[in-house]
This record gives structure tokens, sequence and C-alpha cells, in this order.
């Protein structure tokens, strides 16, 4: 049977699997959770919005004929990826993720680490900070409980409402970005701090070069919890897990 893929995108390798497979002439539907407002064009049909669940995910896969899901979502697209977990098994249809290398401390850095969001708020306990909110919009609402802060935000769309933090300033941008872009960043906005995510990849790591370039505290949140699944570094490996 030919294959016809189903690609869960959103990151940066997402975009270069699309690449690698529209040169190799396989089927193949991207598909966009629909959180940014103009998201990355690409070289395959696209579709945007959730699926509805595992439910909804298993009829997708049966009424398109899918034959393979590679998840190339970001590294806390969680719910996301247990329901491709869920409903791939359920379908019978072969599923690997696409998923880049976490993030470790080097030498120079000062970096916390806590489990989740909540713990990365009772982190920021104490006196006023200036505090790089690494997070995206999603995430916000939980820092309420710590508005003595200043946050500086940086997001892929301005805002369009207004913001949960009583006290912010955001940054709209889209990476990659650059150690100077990102030291400038920190410099002009006198950061205390830095909180963000353990996405891993080298579209985000800048600022935590420039964290240990300044000496600057990072509190990073570890990846959360996942089924069991097969998991690959390359776009490379994916196509030959394809191929195979």
């Amino acid at each position: 049977m030919r294959p016809n893929l189903l690609i869960l995108g959103g990151t940066t390798e997402a975009s270069a699997l699309a690449r690698a497979v529209s040169e190799q002439g396989l089927r193949a539907v991207f598909s966009y959770a629909g959180r940014v407002a103009a998201p990355k064009s690409q070289p395959l049909p696209v579709r945007v919005g959730g699926f509805g669940g595992v439910d909804g995910l298993r009829t997708y896969l049966r009424d398109h004929s899918i034959t393979h899901v590679i998840d190339a979502t970001h590294p806390f697209a969680a719910q996301m990826s247990r329901n491709a977990v869920a409903a791939c098994a359920a379908e019978g249809v072969p599923l690997v993720a696409l998923q880049r290398s976490a993030w470790k401390p080097g030498a120079g850095d000062d970096w916390h680490a806590v489990a989740d969001i909540e713990r990365a708020v009772a982190a920021l306990a104490g006196a006023r900070k200036r505090v790089f909110l690494a997070l995206g919009r999603l995430n916000l609402p939980a820092f309420t409980t710590a508005p003595q802060h200043h946050y500086v935000l940086r997001l892929v769309d301005a805002p369009d409402a207004p913001l949960p933090l009583p006290d912010c300033t955001v940054v709209v941008d889209r990476g990659p970005f650059s150690v100077a872009g990102d030291l400038a960043l920190l410099r002009d906005h006198e950061i205390d701090l830095v909180v963000c995510k353990n996405s891993g990849g080298a579209g985000a790591e800048a600022k935590l070069v420039a964290a240990r370039q300044l000496g600057l505290p990072v509190v990073m949140i570890d990846r959360p919890k996942l089924p069991g699944r097969l998991e690959l570094a390359t776009v490379a490996d994916v196509l030959g897990w394809v191929g195979n």
C-alpha cells in the first residue's frame, strides 16, 4: 500500500519533515493545532484545528486512509501526543514521534528544574523581579498568583485581548532566535530571571546561552510524561521508518 502520512506539526522539525516528504513525492497531510494566527506555509496539504479527542482522531485516520502518523508536535503538546498514542493503537496505525533532544545544563548554567507550571509559579515567590516568561500565551493565567513581578512575554502574535498579567511587556517575534538578539532583549528589559520549558532544539536555545553569559538564573520546566512510543531524532530516521 502506498504510504499516506498524517504529520502532526507545528515545530521546526515538522516543517523540515514536510519538505522532505514533499520532495520524495509521498502523500501526506500536515496538521496544525490552530493556535497561531498565521502558521508557516507548508509544501503539503494542510488542515488546521483539533480532531475532537481520541475518537475524532480515530475517525480521521479511518476516513482518510492514513497509513502512518508522525507526531512532530511541540514536546509540551502532551494532550495531542497522548491522543495520538491512543488513537493509533486502537486503529492499528503505526506511530512515530519526531522528538528533539531535551536541553541539558552545562558549565556556567544556573538552572532550577521544576516539574510543571504550578511549581514554576511557586519558584517565583518573594520580592519583585523582572521575569522573562518564555512560555507562550496559554500558560499565562497561572502566573496571576505571582502578580508582584514585571513579566516580559515573547509571543508569536500580538494579543487581541487584554492579557491576564497586570504588569507585563509584550515582544512580538517568531523564532529561530539569535544569541545576540536574546542578549539584547535580556539587557534592554533588565531581566533578573528566565522561566521556560525544556523544549529542546536549536530554534529557541539562544535565550539559555544569553542567560548563561549574563549570569541569570533559569527556572526550567521539565517535559511532561507521555505513554511509551517510538521516538526518532532526525527526519532521515523518520523517512527510513516510513519506508520500512
